[in-house]
């Protein structure tokens, strides 16, 4: 086996070893307090900080894998404990998974993309890094918000599902309240400190394994 293939066969390792810990990782915190902190019935998400991890070390394809399993464990979590996602449940299954899975799947690619296309004019491989973790985040809150406005924009909830969401009675105003609230300026915050700080040490670990 020549030294080109051999190091192709450890690059693959690498990745496909990253890679399932990451998956590993975003699994464990979707179903464990780490990953969702619900803040009163609206939910504050740190997930996006292995798939951003994920887009820094291994790039837009394996992002997207990491905002797909995302996606599918923010859909199971409609049926466990999550109150807007139960309640957009009981509207349609088919429409609150393509809300739950598009837009982390999209979140992760785009996040990806983005690194990628910063780090070629990042020469100190610094602040690429933390663009990475503030777009990972910001893409996440936007897309979702979008999606769940675009697929449930006349949605009205009934009076014991509006006072679950705090008294929000629509769609329409979830959205806002989530746009305008304190969630996701601290998740947007709490990912970007996060994704670029452990996405900057992955990446420098990989690269001494290599």
């Amino acid at each position: 086996m020549s030294t080109k293939q051999k190091g192709g066969r450890h690059d693959k390792i690498v990745k496909l070893t990253v890679t399932a810990m990451l998956t590993a990782i975003l699994v464990v915190m979707a179903f464990t307090p780490i990953g969702f902190l619900r803040v009163g019935p609206l939910e504050l998400t740190l997930l996006m900080v292995p798939i951003i991890v994920g887009a820094v070390t291994q790039g837009p394809v394996v992002a997207a894998f990491l905002g797909a399993v995302f996606g599918i464990v923010s859909f199971i979590q409609c049926f466990t404990g999550s109150v807007l996602g139960a309640i957009l449940l009981s509207e349609s299954g088919v429409r609150t998974f393509i809300v739950c899975f598009v837009p982390r799947l999209l979140a992760g690619w785009l996040c990806g993309v983005i690194f990628k296309a910063c780090a070629k004019r990042d020469t100190k491989k610094g602040w690429s890094f933390l663009v990475a973790g503030i777009s990972g985040s910001l893409l996440n809150t936007v897309l979702f918000l979008g999606f769940l406005a675009l697929f449930f924009m006349n949605m009205t909830f009934s009076p014991e599902q509006a006072a679950s969401l705090g008294g929000l009675d629509t769609v329409l105003n979830t959205v806002i309240a989530i746009a305008a609230g304190m969630n996701a300026p601290i998740e947007l915050l709490v990912c970007a400190i996060l994704g670029t700080a452990i996405g900057k040490g992955v990446s420098l670990a990989i690269k001494k394994i290599g």
